[in-house]
């Protein structure tokens, strides 16, 4: 059974080992390629309200979301989260686990919405996922995004109210 949970320091080398390829891959986040260990890990830990850890029975991190305001002040009634599995854990229910948790846990921390800013067009499975779990595509970027290996690709911004 997966376990969601806050992260803690001791998980850092287990998140970074998730975070670094996707990273480095340069085909579902903005963070820059070269981004180093330091600068992931407050973009990830520091800058967020809150990170969180998916854990196998045996305490494996297969997964990690961070939940923040998207916006300073006047917006910051809406969240964002950014989430990322480990390769061997994708299409087995890990992200989806993640995304529900981080909706339960934005309504509690007074959140009444959740956008996804920059979601990749290409990113066919996480499209197809928060689609299934109630966000809705309520803009397209052209050519947001500088895929590593297709070019400059559309990217959705992407919303679901969670209170009404």
């Amino acid at each position: 059974m997966l376990t969601l949970r806050s992260f803690e320091q001791r998980d850092w080398p287990s998140v970074w080992s998730i975070l670094e390829p996707a990273f480095r891959a340069g085909e579902t986040y903005a963070f820059p390629p070269q981004i180093s260990e330091a600068e992931a890990h407050e973009a990830w830990v520091e800058v967020p309200a809150a990170t969180f850890v998916a854990c196998a029975p045996g305490g494996a991190v297969l997964g990690t979301y961070f939940l923040k305001p998207n916006q300073p002040g006047l917006g910051s009634h809406v969240c964002n989260c950014g989430y990322v599995v480990a390769p061997e854990a994708q299409g087995k229910g890990v992200a989806y686990a993640m995304c529900e948790h981080s909706q339960r846990e934005a309504v509690g921390r007074g959140f009444r919405a959740m956008q996804f800013n920059l979601v990749v067009s290409t990113n066919e499975r996480a499209v197809r996922l928060w689609k299934k779990l109630g966000f809705t595509v309520v803009g397209t970027l052209p050519r947001a995004f500088r895929h590593a290996r297709l070019g400059f690709v559309d990217a959705f911004v992407m919303y679901k109210e969670l209170i009404a």
